[in-house]
């Protein structure tokens, strides 16, 4: 079967740094192809050169038969080629509808029709199976519907080829087994989909072949049916993988109390409702639950990040309830937050100033009012081996990371602090297996010498692989808890829905 694409020894140099090195991929008609790596692997300037975005340093990109070269992303476009962006490039203030036909508006004497736009997105719609509500503005969707909203644009564009960057990384358990079911029926319809990741379930389920990337080649390509998830993971990091740690029973004390803690939404409905729960020494206990059913607002509300209008936080006994971010920190405890741009780092500081933070104040590392960046410099550089940091220099912006390297930098700071007790929101989200791995080994270590671990997470296969406890959220309540050993992805999935037990299969 010929090719509808080829990219040929694709090459692409910055200074003496090869992000991609004769680097060859080939993409069929109707065909799902996954492109795997780590975080610096370089899977996004292998498309970003297929977009347009960048330019080749050596190598040719064939279409149809034909040698073609991109400018930009609109000669992209014009040869049938989209790209839904990891961040979606949506404005918040337009509706669906607008959004998708920009650029393209059916318009009259140089007027937008709106009824004909909404019109031919509903229709567009209908045709791929893709549910958008065309005149529900940006800003009050959810980010799987935003993510639909992108892919219907690059539709409407005519998009013959369709680049999803890392797709679920946003999206909850039930959007991604719909985003999943989408990209099928996309590819059963004469589409070609490129689908960047590193999630290796989602590879095996949805893709036909997949091709792995590491250190900016390729150390492997082949049909999905040919392999499994394992030998994928050894070709992305290049070993094969550790055993989960040892898990020893630990009978601790109390730590963290949480006592009918409320938190009032807009309209008086509640946020938080009245929910208790305890985190002990030497457990970590794992809180589920589909994205917008209070776990932000609790971790918040614990952390100090928001006020309560009722309940107690008690951190060993001590009534935290009142107190700032800053006095939490210091009765011990540290924070990984689920957005680490808004929450967890200063984009426009360097990398070194972002680690800093949190240890600033001691005086370790300051004098006088002065930072004593050099006595920190060990510190940072034994993080960014540990963690397989990718970054040019310390003093490289935070923003110019990858949101997986960036994710890393915050864990790594975070853990450093040594604190008794730790909330780890989505710790892995956008980082790689192998640095999963290194993150995973250490909230299991944290807990192992007697450290409280709260962590919540989207990944269902993530909070049954850690917690010794779960705890489902549901509409602002504690829906129910599980043990280790009786939890099971069903359950939990039960409960998410707002279910009960009795309801999930035995």
């Amino acid at each position: 079967m010929a090719y509808k694409l080829e990219m040929r020894n694709m090459t692409k140099l910055y200074g003496s740094f090869a992000a991609n090195r004769q680097v060859s991929f080939s993409l069929r008609s109707g065909e799902v192809h996954a492109v795997i790596g780590e975080n610096g692997a370089g899977k996004t300037t292998l498309m970003r050169m297929l977009y347009g975005m960048e330019q080749p340093t050596a190598g040719e990109i064939v279409l149809d038969g034909k040698v073609v070269s991109f400018q930009n992303p609109a000669d992209a476009i014009r040869h049938g080629i989209g790209m839904v962006h990891q961040h979606f490039m949506l404005f918040p203030q337009l509706t669906a509808a607008e959004n998708i036909v920009i650029g393209h508006e059916p318009a009259k004497g140089g007027f937008l029709q709106r009824q004909e736009a909404v019109q031919a997105v509903e229709n567009l719609s209908k045709q791929y199976r893709i549910p958008v509500r065309a005149t529900a503005k940006i800003a009050g969707c959810s980010m799987g519907e935003q993510q639909r909203t992108e892919i219907l644009k690059v539709l409407y564009q005519g998009a013959d080829i369709i680049i999803l960057d890392e797709p679920t990384a946003v999206l909850t358990p039930l959007e991604v087994g719909e985003l999943l079911q989408t990209i099928r029926f996309l590819a059963s319809q004469g589409k070609s989909i490129i689908i960047i990741t590193h999630k290796l379930h989602e590879v095996m389920e949805a893709a036909d072949r997949v091709t792995v990337l590491r250190g900016g080649e390729v150390t492997g390509s082949m049909a999905v049916a040919d392999t499994d998830a394992k030998a994928l993971a050894a070709l992305m990091v290049g070993r094969d993988l550790k055993e989960m740690g040892s898990r020893p029973a630990q009978e601790g004390q109390p730590f963290l109390q949480v006592q009918d803690l409320s938190v009032q939404g807009k309209g008086g409905k509640p946020l938080l409702d009245c929910v208790s729960f305890t985190v002990k020494t030497g457990e970590i206990v794992g809180i589920a639950g589909v994205s917008g059913n209070g776990q932000s607002e609790l971790l918040q509300a614990v952390s100090g990040l928001m006020p309560s209008d009722g309940g107690t936080v008690l951190l060993q006994g001590k009534d935290v309830t009142k107190l700032s971010v800053r006095a939490r920190r210091e009765a011990g405890l540290a924070h990984i937050p689920e957005d680490r741009y808004q929450w967890g780092a200063a984009k426009d500081a360097a990398v070194e100033e972002n680690a800093l933070m949190g240890y600033h104040q001691q005086t370790a590392y300051s004098r006088r009012w002065f930072v004593k960046q050099s006595a920190f410099q060990p510190v940072l550089q034994q993080w960014i081996r540990q963690f397989s940091i990718k970054t040019s220099s310390v003093k490289e912006k935070a923003a110019h990371l990858s949101g997986g390297n960036l994710q890393k930098l915050i864990v790594a700071r975070e853990l450093g602090h040594g604190t008794p007790f730790l909330i780890a929101a989505e710790p892995t989200r956008g980082v790689d297996i192998g640095a999963m791995e290194v993150i995973h080994e250490a909230l299991i270590q944290k807990r192992n010498e007697g450290g409280a671990v709260l962590l919540v997470s989207s990944e269902l296969t993530e909070i049954l692989a850690l917690s010794d406890r779960i705890l489902v959220m549901y509409e602002g309540r504690i829906a129910g808890e599980l043990n280790r050993e009786k939890a099971t992805e069903e359950k939990l999935s039960m409960l998410m829905a707002g279910g009960t037990l009795h309801e999930a299969r035995e």
